[in-house]
């Protein structure tokens, strides 16, 4: 007997998941919102005040979370700070906060929600997931009570965690992640004492999950994946984009390519605040995404991936990152250094003064070398090739080395290194090298209007970022991005 019309959409989803048992691609999904923010105030508000707040955003996350189950996702990740926002106290965001266990307690809270005390939350972030048949990603509070016997113990007597929950197919908690590397402000939060590992398995790989500042540190980022071996690391963000360098679309999709994994970067939206730019990246590039400056809407992206890129035949070549930069001549330089300022940090530039050529600037021990040629050299613009090598200070401390070719916001050398959105230059050729220390190195190619280059660059196993053809925009960035973590 056929199937009645009511058991239709049970038997698509159970041939749907038999297909991602079966399947090494998986469909994958962001969702960027707009985040429906709390009148800021130093007092807590009722408890029925704050989750009508978060059943608010939660109502749009439901959409999303819907439509993307619909058209095949899998998994899906929700930004940071996406239920209930910022702009707390200590003390005013402790009625967004629940109690969330570990889950090795086995739990579902669509079907068992008082097991753990009050948790309306996660009983709905837990029935999203079970009602449609989707992993689901979402950023959260935990509070955890604490005494005087622990030394570090606050003096309100208890634990607030900016935390990262996933849900299964079936609703289950499967993973809890506290944020390590708190970004200046979130002084609402704590910082677990040791960084946690956080890892999952799924039918269509491993996967690791951190949040926003994280992605800049050993731990938990390089764990999770050089010693932890996930596939696809979740990463739900309020990123404010920094130009030229940390804009988020082009710094997540370059630490997917150079830490060799699949990230799922869902960025919260606020444009007041510089604050988008979400995107489904694979180790050879962007599969998609997404940066709007212009509204305020949600946007949900999807695209598939594969489920361990590391066994991928289209997998990028170990990369010796230092190694083409060590065994050329040393070009001459041309005489027309000067000092810039990115981002806290002082550059060392020298000017492209021809339209073609070989150049090279120095900073302490990084040499950048830049072989390029201009489709066309430009009276009005002024591009640079830039070197950093040192311990950056401004909202955190990490040490960088930094190779950049970089557009300047007009042909005033002062301007250069300060953030410019719009390029009128292409170039036929360009091959970016540097004599790094570290072998953490993520490669960046941004194009005019703020445009990731998917598909159009390259970077050779000797270190080379190179490009494929005439570029098909102008450029406004060609940087290979460094991270020293032993040097911190």
């Amino acid at each position: 007997m056929l199937p009645s019309q009511a058991l239709l959409p049970a038997v698509l989803f159970a041939l749907a998941a038999l297909r991602a048992l079966a399947s090494d691609t998986f469909l994958a999904a962001v969702y960027e919102h707009a985040v429906i923010l709390p009148h800021p105030t130093q007092e807590p508000v009722p408890a029925s005040d704050a989750l009508a707040l978060m059943n608010r955003n939660m109502d749009v996350l439901e959409g999303a979370i819907k439509e993307a189950a619909q058209q095949g996702a899998h998994i899906i990740v929700t930004p940071e700070d996406g239920i209930y926002g910022w702009r707390f106290t200590r003390e005013s965001i402790y009625p967004y906060l629940e109690d969330i266990p570990d889950p090795a307690v086995n739990w579902i809270p669509c079907t068992d929600p008082s097991r753990f005390g009050p948790a309306p939350v996660q009983e709905r972030l837990s029935c999203m997931a079970r009602n449609n048949s989707i992993y689901v990603v979402a950023n959260i509070g935990d509070k955890k009570p604490c005494d005087s016997s622990d030394p570090s113990c606050p003096r309100d007597g208890r634990y607030h965690y900016n935390t990262d929950v996933v849900f299964d197919t079936q609703g289950k908690l499967v993973a809890r992640y506290h944020k390590y590397n708190l970004f200046q402000g979130e002084n609402q939060f704590n910082y677990p004492k040791e960084p946690e590992a956080v890892t999952f398995e799924t039918p269509f790989g491993k996967f690791g999950i951190f949040t926003c500042f994280d992605i800049l540190f050993y731990e938990p980022a390089v764990v999770l994946v050089n010693k932890m071996q996930v596939d696809t690391v979740l990463f739900p963000t309020a990123w404010m984009n920094v130009l030229p360098f940390l804009t988020a679309i082009e710094f997540h999709s370059a630490w997917a390519m150079g830490m060799g994994v699949n990230v799922l970067a869902a960025n919260t939206h606020n444009t007041s605040m510089e604050m988008t730019g979400s995107g489904i990246y694979a180790p050879t590039g962007a599969r998609t995404y997404s940066y709007n400056m212009k509204t305020e809407d949600g946007h949900l992206l999807i695209a598939e991936l594969d489920a361990h890129p590391r066994l991928s035949p289209a997998s990028p070549p170990t990369v010796s990152w230092n190694s083409y930069a060590l065994s050329v001549e040393r070009f001459s330089q041309n005489g027309h250094e000067f000092t810039g300022i990115i981002f806290e940090d002082p550059f060392t530039f020298t000017e492209l003064t021809k339209p073609g050529g070989n150049v090279i600037v120095c900073q302490k021990d990084l040499c950048c070398h830049l072989s390029y040629k201009m489709a066309e050299k430009r009276d009005d613009e002024v591009y640079v090739l830039g070197a950093f090598d040192g311990l950056h200070v401004f909202e955190g401390q990490y040490y960088l080395q930094i190779c950049t070719l970089l557009k300047c916001p007009s042909t005033n050398l002062s301007t250069c290194g300060q953030p410019v959105e719009t390029a009128q230059t292409k170039f036929d050729m360009f091959s970016l090298s540097g004599t790094f220390g570290t072998s953490h190195v993520f490669p960046e190619v941004l194009y005019s209007g703020v445009q990731l280059a998917p598909g159009e660059f390259e970077v050779l196993a000797d270190g080379r970022l190179i490009n494929r053809n005439t570029t098909s925009k102008p450029v406004l960035s060609v940087t290979l991005f460094g991270r020293w973590y032993e040097k911190d």
